[in-house]
């Protein structure tokens, strides 16, 4: 047989280190499927939305990138949520979907599976698309989506490949594996200016956001050497171990946080967006000497006005600043006492507000091993504990959905479960969240990956109706019919175990991470009890204090 389009897909995924492609087959893309499945690991998800959400995933655990393959018309259309969930996050993504054949393109005839301007489409929801129209261009659209999806910003990188054209004769001809592109070096007149408000600080913090990711070892020693407290975003956890005693982490939107950005005399923020929910809907106070560190141009005082700008890759403005002579700041030894001090003091607070879920997060921390990844949905637990107080060691532990969409952390576990299946993968759930993406419990039972799902059950969308009680509304919307866990996964042969309150919790997760294979754990929040002070998000509602 001879080589056609999805031979050439594997050759190029093989050169980025890609093993394992998630997606749909279909009557417009059954070329690809045929030869990842002959010659890679093809994961058959049940939605097309979880394909990309399990491609992010895996991109996320590994580092490198992810792959995801979807048909054309209402399955490029079910990917769309998942890609802009990537894009907000700049994933490494290749998302690759089918097309009508070329000579009906845009035709509006109504063939199967058509849409009016797909590409358009696919370009408003990924980092970049193109379209393969000529079988002899196919390599090189191909391997330049590569590039622009691991560059730096990056993001997924969406390719429409009609049909007739996938079957098209190709000669694959292995290549060097693509390379990241080059972040852009900071500029010396930058960093003088960086240096010099360096110089003069005497109470500085850096705020580390997802850009800081790859910058873990410049980071920590500049937080070590300098004696400089270190918040974080929900995307930057993990570039300095949690476990630092100056990484407070997570909590810059916190009153304790709060409190020390208002006295510091100079914010280092490091490639961070500084997203709305993380800022009070950016009514936190930073002070007016401002070192922001982007490699993208754009995102220079687009928030926060900046005194001195940076566009370059964080580790080598780091190292820069590290190296530079006479840039150490002359840090106040209280001011680094209040950092530590700070870091115990929010933790100690939220886990009185915790109450008996503390213990929660503590037994995860001693079951799982630090490179477990930790999957996380948008649910109470990973919005309040989740997302601060569990720590994180390593950035590719740290995947949840940076948009704040619902229901992707299920697909994101099954990616980062299949990227390395030689230590367990823990997924956190709530049963809303879970029912939006039932079907990939089907996809655990057929793949069978080493991952705990835990699973939240409120019997509805709790954030939601935490924030409709909180401003003494009856609550709307957000009551949902829960099946009976126990008798679903024994339906789907999937194991089950429940967690009824807190003493249970260590002793359960110990035995479903001990399985080595898919594991449903209950929390029945029915039976656990309450948070002693209920989680709301951090959203503004006009007329509302």
């Amino acid at each position: 047989m001879n080589p056609n389009g999805g031979d050439l897909l594997v050759q190029v995924l093989r050169e980025a280190g890609v093993d394992t492609v998630f997606g749909i087959v279909s009557v417009h893309n059954q070329p690809l499927v045929e030869a990842v499945s002959r010659d890679l690991r093809f994961v058959p998800v049940r939605h097309e939305a979880s394909a990309v959400n399990a491609a992010d995933g895996y991109a996320r655990a590994t580092g490198g990138l992810g792959c995801a393959l979807t048909s054309t018309g209402t399955g490029a259309g079910n990917a769309a949520g998942a890609l802009i969930e990537s894009l907000s996050a700049g994933t490494s993504v290749l998302h690759v979907t089918g097309n009508i054949d070329s000579a009906h393109l845009g035709s509006g005839r109504g063939f199967i599976h058509e849409t009016k301007d797909q590409l358009g489409m696919l370009t408003a929801v990924s980092h970049h698309a193109e379209t393969i129209l000529d079988p002899a261009n196919a390599a090189k659209q191909l391997r330049d989506g590569i590039s622009r999806a691991l560059a730096a910003p990056g993001g997924p990188v969406s390719i429409e490949w009609p049909i007739d054209l996938q079957y098209a004769a190709q000669s694959p001809e292995p290549e060097a594996p693509p390379a990241r592109a080059a972040a852009p070096e900071p500029a010396a007149p930058e960093l003088r200016a960086a240096a010099a408000l360096l110089r003069a600080a005497r109470r500085p913090v850096i705020w580390a956001g997802g850009g800081a990711a790859r910058a873990g070892a410049e980071l920590t020693e500049m937080v070590q050497r300098w004696g400089i407290p270190l918040l974080t975003s929900n995307s930057g956890r993990g570039a300095v171990d949690e476990d630092n005693e100056l990484c407070i982490g997570n909590y810059a939107n916190s009153p304790l946080g709060r409190a020390l950005l208002a006295e510091s005399d100079l914010l280092i923020s490091l490639g961070t967006h500084f997203r709305s929910n993380e800022t009070g809907d950016y009514t936190m106070p930073v002070p007016a000497e401002h070192i922001q560190v982007d490699v993208d141009p754009r995102a220079v005082g687009r928030v926060y006005p900046a005194t001195a700008g940076v566009v370059a890759d964080t580790s080598a403005a780091l190292r820069a600043l590290l190296d530079e002579p006479g840039a150490a700041p002359t840090v106040d030894p209280e001011w680094t006492a209040r950092g530590r001090d700070t870091r115990l003091e929010a933790r100690t607070r939220q886990r009185a507000g915790l109450g008996p879920h503390a213990e929660l997060p503590d037994a995860i921390a001693e079951v799982f091993p630090a490179d477990a990844v930790i999957a996380r949905d948008v649910t109470i637990a990973s919005s309040s504990w989740g997302n601060r107080l569990l720590p994180i060691h390593d950035p590719r532990t740290n995947v949840f959905p940076r948009g704040g969409g619902i229901g992707q952390g299920l697909g994101m576990a099954l990616g980062a479960a299949v990227a390395d299946e030689t230590r367990p993968t823990l997924g956190i759930v709530g049963d809303g969240g879970l029912a939006v993406h039932f079907g990939e419990l089907m996809t655990l039972a057929q793949e069978q990956p080493w991952l705990v799902l835990l699973v939240f059950n409120d019997r509805g969308y709790g954030v939601l109706r935490n924030m409709q009680e909180s401003l003494g509304q009856r609550p709307y919307g957000v009551d949902l019919a829960t099946p009976d866990f126990a008798g679903l996964t024994a339906a789907l042969g999937i194991e089950y175990l429940r967690i009824g309150g807190a003493a249970e919790a260590r002793d359960v997760l110990r035995d479903a991470a001990s399985r080595r294979r898919p594991v449903l754990v209950e929390v029945d929040l029915a039976s656990y009890g309450e948070m002693p002070a209920p989680f709301t998000p951090p959203v503004s509602v006009p007329g509302k204090a």
